[in-house]
């Protein structure tokens, strides 16, 4: 079985070179062709020697998951499907604005945190994804995408924000990062390299030490009792202590502050005594907040709040001080909007998916 040369950062394709008793400079060369120019045949490899490429060629592959699916939106979101095997699909979405042009990166098939809200918990959990297949999705989206006129790069961000909580996936998401960042790569910033986690303490530290990125936090909640149902994760960890690992990411953080996501539902977390709760509960913790008004999906309890609601709990946070964003609604005519990034893969192995989007 071929090695799929996607799995590995500098370090890992370094140690693949060694082994076949190749200079360690190989991988920074190698690692060009596949990321940065997007290059998947070694025969493409000019600057390789004939005998190395032959010997890639039996050893090794450039494997990215396949693309099955490439929709774009009215609104000009683009999402991609892929095909993981065994009748498993993740997506990726690319949202393009005036400044800057973000994917949106799935970590796992499915979710297991089974947060209240969101229509990718609903599928439930299969597998994290491997390097290759986190990876993957920004190569393929890079492939598709191309450059602007100018030659720089479309996709100048990415949030794992997708399909799964990445800090479950640890060591296969921060190898991915690694490679987003590395300059032989994509090279991108840590301030452009954004991690979203529902409140995962101990690997938040581990991020921390590790690969310091920009975090953003899905919090969705001012107090402990109506996070418990709907961020279930919150009963391990709960607000006092995922505020405590905020405030020592910052120690190390790229950004001068963490971005706390919010979704608004209906009657249930949208209040304007919620908005002063709120306040409270950051204190003076630097914090920006990004509101999200709910995307309806087929089954879901919840309704999104009228606009006036959602205007008045931005202004409560706005008074006080904080940066406040409302997220606009992208994608939402292919089910590309944030909290519906599992779309038409509602079958868990996502078979009949196939099918109907990919006719043979």
């Amino acid at each position: 079985m071929s090695v799929n040369l996607l799995n590995f950062d500098t370090a890992g394709l370094a140690a693949f070179f060694a082994a076949q008793d190749e200079s360690a400079f190989r991988a920074k060369q190698v690692l060009r062709w596949i990321h940065r120019f997007g290059q998947a045949d070694f025969d493409g490899m000019t600057n390789l020697a004939k005998g190395l490429r032959a010997k890639l060629k039996d050893l090794a592959s450039v494997g990215p998951p396949e693309l099955v699916l490439d929709r774009v939106s009215e609104d000009g979101a683009r999402k991609f499907l892929f095909d993981v095997g065994d009748g498993n699909a993740i997506e990726t979405v690319f949202i393009p604005e005036d400044t800057r042009g973000t994917l949106c990166v799935s970590s796992q098939v499915g979710c297991a945190l089974g947060c209240a809200f969101c229509s990718t918990g609903k599928q439930g959990f299969s597998r994290n994804l491997s390097v290759a297949e986190i990876i993957g999705q920004l190569w393929q989206a890079s492939r598709a995408l191309g450059a602007s006129s100018s030659g720089e790069r479309v996709i100048s961000n990415v949030v794992l924000m997708g399909m799964g909580e990445p800090l479950a996936n640890f060591d296969n998401t921060v190898t991915a990062i690694r490679l987003m960042l590395d300059d032989n790569a994509y090279g991108l910033s840590r301030r452009r390299v954004t991690v979203s986690t529902s409140g995962l303490v101990p690997a938040i530290d581990r991020l921390r030490d590790e690969c310091p990125v920009a975090l953003a936090v899905s919090l969705h909640a001012p107090d402990d009792a109506l996070r418990d149902t709907l961020v279930p994760i919150n009963r391990k960890y709960p607000l006092a202590s995922l505020m405590a690992a905020c405030g020592r990411y910052l120690d190390k953080a790229p950004r001068d502050f963490v971005t706390f996501e919010y979704v608004l539902l209906d009657g249930v977390n949208d209040s304007e005594a919620h908005a002063r709760a709120l306040l409270s509960r950051v204190g003076g913790l630097p914090c920006k907040f990004n509101l999200i008004p709910f995307n309806p999906f087929p089954g879901s309890p919840f309704r999104r709040p009228p606009a006036e609601r959602v205007r008045r709990f931005a202004e409560i946070l706005m008074e006080a001080g904080i940066i406040t964003t409302t997220r606009k609604l992208r994608g939402d005519d292919i089910d590309a909007a944030c909290g519906q990034l599992v779309g038409q893969v509602r079958n868990r192995r996502a078979k009949n998916c196939f099918r109907e989007m990919n006719p043979r």
